[in-house]
C-alpha cells in the first residue's frame, strides 16, 4: 500500500488540492474523478515523485514498484514486440507470449509485432506504451485517461484485465461505466479537498450533492439566525433592563460559526437548437459504398440504411474501419463511389467533428470564434452558449491558443448550439471532456427531438442514449435496430470469442460446388431480386419529383406572401399539405420495400 499524507499543491497561485490525505490499501481499485484541471494528473504524479508538492509526503514501502501511462512517448526499439518487451520484469524477459497477448488485446495482429514503432500512429503508439506497463505487472498502475486512444473493443478487454488485476490500481477516466467496473473505490478531488469512499461513482456524486445542499441550507439559516439576534441587538442595545440579554446575545453571535457560500463550479449544461420537420423518415442510405483508394478494397461497400426524425444511432467498432468516414459521407464533406444518400428537403444538419480543432482561428477569443457560426446571433445569445460551454464572463474572451484540448471541443460544440438543426453528426463528441461534461451531453443528445448519428467509444454514452447501432464489425458493417445492451447479449464482438455474429456472416453468398448450380442458383436470384430493385427505383424517382416540386411550392409561397396574395398563399399551402402526406406515403412504401428486398435477399445468403 501507499500512504498520501497532507498534500498541498498551487499553480499560479490557484490552489488545486490542500492537505489532501488517503490510503490506498492492498488490492484497492482506485477511480480518480474531478473536474479537468482539478488537479488529477497532477496528482498522479506527485505520486511517481515526476512533481513535487508544495507540501506533504509521499509513503511507499520499500522494494514497491509502481507502472505509470505517461502521455510523453519514448519509443527507442526498433519492433513493437521489443518495446513492449521492455516492460517486463528482469526475472521475465523471455516472456514474449505474455507481450503478445497484451498487445492483441489492445488490437495488434501477430505482423504487427515485428513492425517498427513509427509505422504506427499516435495512439497505437500510447497502446505500445500501455503493454509495456502492463507486462511489468507493477503492485500498483496509474492510468491517465487509457480509453482516450483505444477503441471500444479494446476499451472492453482493457476492462477484463483490470477486473482480473489483483494489484493495486489508481485511473482516471471519463468513461463513467468503465470507472465502475474496474474499481472498488473512489477518490474524488472537489473545491481543493479529497474524499476516498467505497463503491460507484453514484454513490460519490449523490453523496457530494447532499452535502453541499445541506451546507447551502446551513449557511441560509444561519444567516437568518445571525439577523435576527442583530435586529434584537439593535432594537434593544439603549435598554438598561435588556442588557444582560443583549450581551449574551452578542456572545452566541461570537461563537456561531460564518458558513462561507460555496462558489459556484462551472457546469456543461444545454440543448441543441432544434428545428422541426414534418417527416417521419428524413435521411435513407442505399447501396453506400466508399474507399480513399481505388486500388484498395472497399472502406464501406454497399451500406443500407434509413434514419427516422428520432432515431439515436451510435456508430461504433475498432479505429480505422471508417467510422468518421461514413459521417463524413452524410454530412456532405465526402462524395460516395457510388449508392445514394438521400435526405428530406427539410433537413437542416449539424456536424461536429472533434479533429477539426485545428481549423479554429489561433488569435480570435471564445467570443469571437462562436460568433463566427453559420446561423447570426446577437451578442447576447452568443454570450449565452459561452457561459453554457464553460467559458462564463471574461473567460469568453480568451485567446484561441491559450486553450486545453478539452476547451476547444467546447468551443466546436457551441459553435454547433448556434445553428438550427434537425439531425445531429456527432464525431466523438466526449473526447477531452471530463467525467461531468460528458453526461451533460448525453443528456443533451437523449433529450434532442431530432435524430442523432454519433461516433463513439463510451459505453456509458451508448446505454445512456443509442437506439439503433451500426456496427463496424470484422471487414463488415451492421445496422442493428436496437439497443447496445441488445447488441451485447444477442450478438457480441467477435474478438471477445463470443457467439458466432451471424448477422453480417449473411452477406455472404452461398457457393455451390459445380458450375451448372451456380448458375441456376445466380438465376433465380436474378429473376426474385430484380423486379423489386425495380420497384425501389421507381419509389426513390416519384421521392425526387415530389420534392422537387415541393422546393419549387415554398419558393412560390413566400413570393406570394411579400406580395400578400392570400388566394394563391391559400392554394399554395393547400398544394403543400398534399404533396408533404404523398411523399411520407412514398417514404414509408419505400421501407416497406426495401424491408421485402432485404428479406428475400437473405434467402440467397448463408
Amino acid at each position: 500500500m501507499i500512504s498520501i499524507q497532507n498534500i498541498s499543491k498551487q499553480y499560479a497561485g490557484r490552489e488545486l488540492f490542500s492537505e489532501v490525505s488517503f490510503d490506498v490499501r492492498q488490492g484497492e481499485k482506485i477511480g480518480l474523478v474531478g473536474r479537468n484541471g482539478h488537479g488529477k494528473s497532477t496528482l498522479l504524479r506527485i505520486i511517481t515523485a515526476k512533481e513535487e508538492a508544495d507540501e506533504g509526503r509521499i509513503i511507499v514501502p520499500k522494494g514497491y514498484t509502481i507502472g505509470y501511462l505517461e502521455q510523453i512517448l519514448n519509443l527507442t526499439q526498433e519492433t513493437v514486440l521489443e518495446e513492449a518487451s521492455l516492460g517486463l520484469r528482469p526475472t521475465e524477459k523471455d516472456a514474449a507470449w505474455k507481450v503478445k497477448k497484451i498487445l492483441s488485446g489492445l488490437g495488434f495482429t501477430d505482423e504487427d509485432f515485428n513492425r517498427p514503432p513509427a509505422y504506427f500512429s499516435g495512439g497505437y503508439q500510447m497502446r505500445i506504451s500501455l503493454a509495456k506497463v502492463l507486462a511489468g505487472e507493477p503492485n500498483m498502475l496509474l492510468l491517465d485517461e487509457p480509453t482516450n486512444f483505444l477503441d471500444i473493443v479494446s476499451i472492453r478487454w482493457l476492462e477484463k484485465f483490470l477486473k482480473a488485476w489483483r494489484n493495486e490500481l489508481i485511473i482516471i477516466s471519463h468513461d463513467r461505466s468503465f470507472i465502475d467496473s474496474v474499481t472498488t473505490h473512489i477518490v474524488g478531488i472537489h473545491r481543493a479537498g479529497v474524499r476516498k469512499m467505497q463503491g460507484k461513482t453514484a454513490k460519490y456524486y449523490e453523496q457530494l450533492y447532499m452535502e453541499e445542499e445541506i451546507h447551502e441550507q446551513q449557511r441560509v439559516n444561519d444567516e437568518k439566525k445571525r439577523k435576527q439576534i442583530m435586529e434584537y441587538v439593535t432594537a434593544f442595545r439603549a435598554k438598561a433592563r435588556r442588557a444582560k440579554s443583549v450581551q449574551s446575545s452578542l456572545k452566541r453571535l461570537d461563537k456561531m460559526e460564518k458558513l462561507d457560500k460555496l462558489d459556484n463550479i462551472n457546469t456543461l449544461t444545454f440543448s441543441f437548437n432544434y428545428s422541426p420537420i414534418d417527416a417521419r423518415k428524413i435521411m435513407d442510405v442505399h447501396n453506400l459504398t466508399f474507399s480513399y483508394d481505388a486500388k484498395e478494397p472497399y472502406l464501406i461497400n454497399s451500406l443500407n440504411f434509413s434514419v427516422d426524425k428520432h432515431d439515436k444511432i451510435c456508430i461504433i467498432g475498432k479505429n480505422g474501419k471508417g467510422k468518421t468516414t461514413l459521417l463524413k459521407l452524410l454530412a456532405g464533406r465526402l462524395n460516395p463511389i457510388s449508392g445514394k444518400i438521400k435526405t428530406h428537403y427539410g433537413v437542416l444538419p449539424a456536424y461536429y467533428e472533434q479533429a477539426n480543432t485545428v481549423e479554429l482561428n489561433e488569435n480570435a477569443t471564445v467570443e469571437e470564434e462562436i460568433s463566427l457560426s453559420k446561423s447570426f446571433q446577437d451578442k447576447t445569445t452568443v454570450r449565452a452558449i459561452c457561459g453554457a460551454m464553460m467559458f462564463p464572463g471574461d473567460d469568453a474572451f480568451k485567446k484561441i491558443k491559450v486553450l486545453s484540448g478539452g476547451e476547444r471541443s467546447r468551443v466546436l460544440l457551441g459553435k454547433q448550439l448556434t445553428i438550427p438543426s434537425n439531425i445531429l453528426l456527432l464525431d466523438e463528441p466526449t473526447h477531452h471532456l471530463d467525467m461531468e461534461s460528458c453526461q451533460a451531453i448525453a443528456l443533451a443528445v437523449r433529450d434532442y427531438e431530432g435524430a442523432a448519428l454519433i461516433v463513439t467509444h463510451d459505453e456509458y454514452f451508448l446505454n445512456e442514449v443509442a437506439t439503433k447501432l451500426i456496427v463496424f464489425q470484422g471487414d463488415e458493417i451492421l445496422f442493428y435496430p436496437g439497443t447496445y445492451e441488445e447488441f451485447i447479449e444477442r450478438i457480441g464482438w467477435k474478438d471477445e470469442d463470443k457467439k458466432p455474429n451471424v448477422i453480417p456472416a449473411a452477406m455472404k453468398e452461398k457457393k455451390p460446388d459445380d458450375k451448372k448450380n451456380r448458375a441456376a442458383f445466380l438465376a433465380l436470384k436474378a429473376k426474385t431480386l430484380k423486379p423489386l430493385e425495380e420497384n425501389i427505383n421507381i419509389i426513390e424517382k416519384n421521392i425526387i419529383t415530389f420534392e422537387a416540386r415541393l422546393k419549387e411550392v415554398h419558393e412560390e409561397l413566400i413570393k406570394a406572401s411579400h406580395e400578400g396574395n392570400g388566394a394563391r398563399i391559400a392554394a399554395l399551402s393547400k398544394e403543400m399539405n398534399s404533396l408533404n402526406e404523398r411523399v411520407n406515403e412514398l417514404f414509408n412504401e419505400l421501407q416497406t420495400a426495401m424491408d421485402k428486398h432485404e428479406t428475400e435477399s437473405r434467402k440467397f445468403i448463408e
